[in-house]
Formats: C-alpha cells, sequence, structure tokens
C-alpha cells in the first residue's frame, strides 16, 4: 500500500470514519509493483486483424496508483519469441494503448502475415512492473481462389443442387473462415458486397476450409453460374471469384411422330415416334436413360432406349397411337403422353354405273362411288370408253368427280355410228380403287351410238328460193334465162358476184325423224381467201319454225361457206358442205379524152383497184390494158404497175393514120395474183376515136 494511501486512512481513523476498502486484483501490489491485469486486445485475440493497428485495453487502475505510473511500454515477439525491436513507451500513464504496431521483419521490410506476442508493462517511479502478455493475429494476404465442384452433367429441374467447394491451392495465415456462394443468372452476382472482404452474415459457409458442402435448393431451368469466394480467417476475399456452371433441364423432350400419314391409308402403316432434347439430350445411356415410348391401341408400349422408337399400325378402322419421350436427367410425358390416330382403310369401295341413261341426256354417262370406311374420294376417279367386243385400250373421256359420283359427258357426235362400251375408275380416300364395266344392274354398260337424234343440213346461195340466171354465148352473143330454184340441193356450189355485195345464203336444219329444229343456233363459217385481213368470220343465226335460216353475209374477199349445227343434248351434231364464193377484183378505168389526134398529143389512161379488205403490196401489183376494134378479140398493149394505192396511169399517142375516124375500145384487167383474195376481173370499157 502506497505511503499516500496509508496516510489518507489514518487521518480518516483519527475523525471516526471507518472506510472499508477492497483492493481488486487488477491493482494488488506485487512485490511493491502494479501488475496489469486482464489484458485484452479489441476484437478479442482470437480475431485476425487485415490492418497492422491493435487496441489493448486492460483492468482499470485507481487515481491513486495511476499516480505512480511514469508509462505504459509494450514489446512484440515473433511466434520464435525473439523480440521485433526496442520496446515502445507510450509517454505517459495510459488505460489503454489504442495503436499498437507489429514492427516489420527484419531484413523483409514489411510485416509478415502470422501470430505475435505482445509484452505490456507499466514503468513506475521504483522500476518496472510485471509483463502482461496477449496474442496479436495479423493477417492481410487474400486466400487463393475456390471452386464449386459441379455435378457431372445436366442436373433435373426441381431437384436439391448439392456442390462441394475445392479447397484453395494455399491457405493464408489466419486459415479459411470459410465460403461466400451466390447464384447468377447472367448480371455479374457476387455474394458480398464489399470489393476485399466478406462480412459474417455474407459467409455462407463458416465451418472453415472443411466445411466445404453446400444445398442450393432448386435451381431454375437453364444455366445457373454458382459463384464462390474463399474467405480468410481475416475475412478477407479471394481476388477471382470462381464460377461454375450448372445446367438445369427441366423440359420434357419433344416427341414427333414420323410415318403418319395425312388423312386415310391404303396399308399397314409404321411409325416412328422421334424424341429430341436442346438440353440434356436423348443419347441412349442405358436401362435408366433416355427413352422413347410408343403404343398402338390398348396394347402394351414399345420402349426404346434413345431417341427413336418403332412401330407397326395395321387392319381396318381408326387407331390411337400414343407417345412420349424421357431425357437424360429424367423429364418425361409419361403421365401426358401425345397421341394420334392413324386411319387404316385396306378394302377396295364398290362401283357401279347408273342403272339407265337419263333420257333428257343420252349422253351423260354416271356412276356411283361408296365406302363405308374412308369414304369415297372427292377428287379422283376417271370414266374410259372403246369399241364394244374390241381389244384396244379404254381411252378416258373428260370425267368430272365429287363425294360418291363419277359424271362424264359423253361426245358422241365425234364417234362413228356403232356400239361401245365403257369402264369407270373409282377411289375410296384412302387411295384403294376399283374397276367395273357394268351397271347397278349387273349388265354391261353398252350404248349404241348414236345415241341421240341424228340431224343434217341443207344449204346454198340464194334466200328461200335463189334467182339464177343461165346464160349461154350462141354467135357471138350471150342469152340469158332466167330460172327461180327453190330446192336447196339443186343450186349451184360456186358462184361469182362483183365486188362490195352482200351475199345471201339460206337453209334448213332436219332431223332423222322428220321434224324440223326450231329455236335452235347455226353457225355459218366463212373461210377467206389466202391475202385477207381476216382468216374467218362466224356468223349464229336461229332456226325459224320450218328449221330454215336466212342470212346476208357481209361484203368481202373471195371465201368458202359452210355451216354447222353444233348440236344439244338431244340432238347430234351436223354440218354442210361448203360452197365457194367468189368476188371480182373491183377495177376502174378512165380516158383524158374521148378522140385523139393522129401524132397530136398522148391519150392518158387512169385507173384504180380498190383493195377492200386486202393490202396491196408497196410495189403495186400488175394491171394489163386491152382493146379491140369492133367485135374483135381483145388484145393486150400494155402491162402496168399500180402504186401501193391501187392506182395506175398509163399515156398513149396514135400514131398510125389507119387510126382516122376508128372507134377503139379499152378496157383493164386484174389478173389472178398470189396473195390476192379476189377473182380476176376486167373494168368497164372505154372508147376513143383517132380523127
Amino acid at each position: 500500500m502506497s505511503r499516500a494511501l496509508s496516510t489518507l486512512l489514518g487521518a480518516l481513523a483519527a475523525i471516526g470514519v471507518t472506510l472499508s476498502l477492497n483492493v481488486t486484483a487488477a491493482s494488488a501490489n506485487v512485490g511493491e509493483h502494479l501488475r496489469i491485469e486482464n489484458l485484452s486486445v479489441a476484437g478479442g485475440e482470437d480475431s485476425w486483424h487485415t490492418e497492422n493497428e491493435f487496441r489493448l485495453a486492460w483492468s482499470p487502475v485507481t487515481p491513486t496508483e495511476l499516480a505512480t505510473i511514469d508509462s505504459v511500454d509494450y514489446l512484440v515477439r515473433n511466434a520464435a519469441g525473439a523480440a521485433l525491436g526496442p520496446a515502445n513507451r507510450s509517454g505517459g500513464a495510459e488505460q489503454e494503448l489504442r495503436q499498437v504496431h507489429i514492427p516489420v521483419t527484419p531484413g523483409l521490410g514489411k510485416v509478415i502475415p502470422g501470430r505475435y506476442t505482445v509484452e505490456v508493462w507499466f514503468e513506475e517511479r521504483n522500476g518496472d512492473g510485471p509483463h502482461a502478455s496477449a496474442t496479436l493475429r495479423f493477417d492481410d494476404a487474400r486466400p487463393a481462389p475456390a471452386r464449386a465442384l459441379s455435378p457431372a452433367g445436366w442436373i433435373r429441374a426441381g431437384s436439391e443442387v448439392a456442390v462441394e467447394i475445392e479447397h484453395p491451392a494455399t491457405l493464408p495465415a489466419s486459415g479459411i473462415r470459410g465460403y461466400a456462394i451466390a447464384l447468377d443468372h447472367g448480371s455479374g452476382t457476387l455474394p458480398c458486397a464489399g470489393p476485399d472482404s466478406c462480412t459474417e452474415t455474407e459467409t455462407d459457409l463458416r465451418s472453415g476450409v472443411d466445411g466445404d458442402s453446400i444445398s442450393l435448393g432448386a435451381l431454375f431451368e437453364g444455366t445457373n453460374v454458382a459463384v464462390v469466394l474463399a474467405v480468410s480467417g481475416s475475412g478477407l476475399r479471394s481476388e477471382v471469384a470462381s464460377r461454375t456452371a450448372l445446367h438445369v433441364d427441366g423440359t420434357e423432350p419433344r416427341v414427333t411422330l414420323s410415318g403418319s400419314p395425312q388423312g386415310w391409308s391404303s396399308h399397314s402403316v409404321r411409325l416412328t415416334a422421334i424424341a429430341t432434347d436442346a438440353q440434356s439430350g436423348t443419347a441412349a445411356a442405358g436401362p435408366n436413360g433416355p427413352l422413347t415410348s410408343i403404343a398402338i391401341d390398348a396394347a402394351a408400349p414399345i420402349e426404346a432406349a434413345g431417341g427413336s422408337a418403332t412401330a407397326t399400325v395395321r387392319g381396318d378402322g381408326a387407331h390411337r397411337v400414343a407417345f412420349y419421350g424421357r431425357d437424360a436427367v429424367g423429364n418425361g410425358g409419361e403421365s401426358r403422353p401425345d397421341s394420334a390416330t392413324i386411319r387404316i382403310d385396306e378394302t377396295a369401295p364398290r362401283l357401279a354405273f347408273a342403272r339407265a341413261q337419263d333420257p333428257a341426256e343420252p349422253e351423260r354417262i354416271g356412276a356411283t362411288v361408296s365406302d363405308s370406311l374412308s369414304g369415297a374420294s372427292p377428287t379422283t376417279g376417271s370414266i374410259a370408253i372403246r369399241p364394244a367386243g374390241s381389244t384396244a385400250p379404254f381411252a378416258p373421256i373428260p370425267t368430272s368427280v365429287s363425294v360418291g359420283r363419277l359424271s362424264a359427258l359423253w361426245d358422241s357426235d365425234s364417234y362413228p355410228p356403232g356400239s361401245y362400251e365403257f369402264r369407270a375408275t373409282g377411289y375410296d380416300a384412302a387411295g384403294n380403287s376399283v374397276d367395273t364395266v357394268r351397271r347397278l344392274d349387273g349388265t354391261r354398260m353398252v350404248l349404241s351410238n348414236p345415241v341421240k337424234r341424228s340431224t343434217q343440213i341443207e344449204f346454198g346461195f340464194g334466200g328461200r328460193r335463189m334467182v339464177w340466171h343461165r346464160c349461154k354465148r350462141e354467135h357471138d352473143k350471150t342469152r340469158c334465162r332466167r330460172e327461180v330454184i327453190a330446192s336447196f340441193e339443186r343450186r349451184p356450189a360456186a358462184r361469182s358476184i362483183p365486188y362490195g355485195r352482200r351475199v345471201p345464203v339460206a337453209g334448213r336444219l332436219l332431223s332423222a325423224s322428220g321434224s324440223l329444229p326450231a329455236g335452235e343456233p347455226v353457225e355459218l363459217i366463212e373461210s377467206f381467201a389466202e391475202g385477207a385481213a381476216t382468216s374467218t368470220r362466224t356468223t349464229t343465226v336461229q332456226t325459224g319454225s320450218d328449221g330454215t335460216f336466212i342470212a346476208h353475209l357481209a361484203p368481202g374477199p373471195s371465201r368458202s361457206i359452210q355451216v354447222r349445227f353444233p348440236g344439244t343434248r338431244l340432238l347430234t351434231r351436223s354440218g354442210s358442205g361448203p360452197v365457194q364464193l367468189a368476188v371480182r377484183t373491183a377495177v376502174r378505168l378512165h380516158t383524158s379524152t374521148t378522140s385523139a389526134k393522129i401524132g397530136g398529143a398522148p391519150v392518158v389512161f387512169s385507173g384504180q383497184i380498190a383493195d377492200g379488205e386486202a393490202a396491196i403490196p408497196a410495189e403495186g401489183r400488175p394491171v394489163a390494158l386491152q382493146f379491140r376494134v369492133g367485135d374483135a378479140p381483145w388484145s393486150e398493149f400494155r402491162s402496168v404497175q399500180t402504186d401501193a394505192r391501187g392506182r395506175f396511169r398509163y399515156p398513149y399517142s396514135f400514131s398510125d393514120d389507119d387510126s382516122h375516124g376508128v372507134r377503139f375500145q379499152f378496157r383493164a384487167y386484174a389478173p389472178v395474183q398470189p396473195g390476192w383474195p379476189y377473182a380476176p376481173n376486167f373494168s368497164r370499157p372505154v372508147a376513143v376515136t383517132g380523127r
């Protein structure tokens, strides 16, 4: 006990005050020196520090004792007990040491991470007090990276995923407190917020280096990245975060059915269920690996390891096919398989021609098709024909197909008279076909042509009656006799008319039964001669109540004319023989004078050929100039060429004295010309008298 304390107690006793003093162990005298009791390190002696600055505290001392202390000294020793430098003095009496630093290791120039011992004592006026010691733990080194060891292959979604942490290659002095783990789905997540350290709460595994297993729970489908940081005993984290991809598959395989027909099939069907999976896959991998299953109707399923399974569907009717797949992690559609319906019809349809022909449409050939399974085809079928009793191949005729019916309109007018047999070919929706040559009552399908009433056409020039002038030349004179012709058979087959006239024609439509069809369309077909601007022209007229028809054909070039009746559902097609119409070229001739002076000015002959519906070539066409005296024969004295418009001009001088008083006749002649659709013709004669 100090002298000051003893003096204080004696004074108190003299005035009758009794003080009971309980001196704590922190300030008890030991050999007359104060001892530092309960020396502690801020944060605890077991905690590791990343900074080389420690705070020390101890049990407080009384003010009286504090007064006897000159300073607080400390000394740091390494793990081998060697002092690192001289003792440090605080510079006065302190209740704690706030900044205690570990000296650098001699020869290295830095503080080596590790455990150190600090010795602290009071320095009093009468000497040093006893040393108290504490442990300083310093580690500013980051741990080496540690990574998650992912399970092999893919992981099934919904299952618990446990990973083990691979230990760091080297351990820091403070060891490994544990590991911080986070799951990153593409945003760059890290398990710790700080750039260098992880807090206790951020450290998911805090069982040291060997506490290296953790469950990540059920992961999202797709790629999950486990981000791992090793955390040292001092709280520093590994500088590089390890990233490990965990592939999670939560989708069933996609299964398609190959070989499934569209609609009905006419034969057994071989099906293959094909399972594909873009994630864990469907490659065969033993009895518990991927598989594909296919089942037909209520039969046991056919299962095959890997991505495909095959089965065959047989027999008429509709069959239900169920199929599913399982991928490498066990995702499968067993509870809700896909399904398809396969329809098979291997039986041909039934087919027959109509029992009898429709009297209103004798050329209509019909047949009925029926099928109890797939039904009759709405698009496929045909009807064909050949002469009855022959071995010639059947020739198809245009056939329209509807559900349950084949219908063909036979163009009987295109076939010569005789017997013909027919064959029908029908199909069902599955593609099965059947042929028949029989009607519903079993008789053969044979028709005798013509199946319609026959028709014929009488035709000729003129109207109901033709006025015909029969002419003949006798003794240099032409005599004509007028004749009226009513019968079409007696009318001429050829006729010549002047240019630019309309042409009356007439005829009559007759049927074999003797009736005269009225109101039927009759076509008059004009085929023009070569060189005409139009090659053909068709005019349609209607027959009258007695079957006759009359037409006035428009002017035009030479042509042949015939009549055609296209026929009806009940009347046969018919036509007339052609009649020939020659249209004479229009040619005119003029003279500049009607009298010519012998040896005087020439007489100018001019004229023109009408081109009508034909084109005169650019070089023109020839015209012969002829003359005669009296009834003498005509003689050609010059051939001239027209221009492109058909005009011509020729001057002629009279020089022969014998021409005095002679009356000459002149005319122009348009001869036959290739490509010219008009007949040859003469102009009207003109007269010139010599003087």
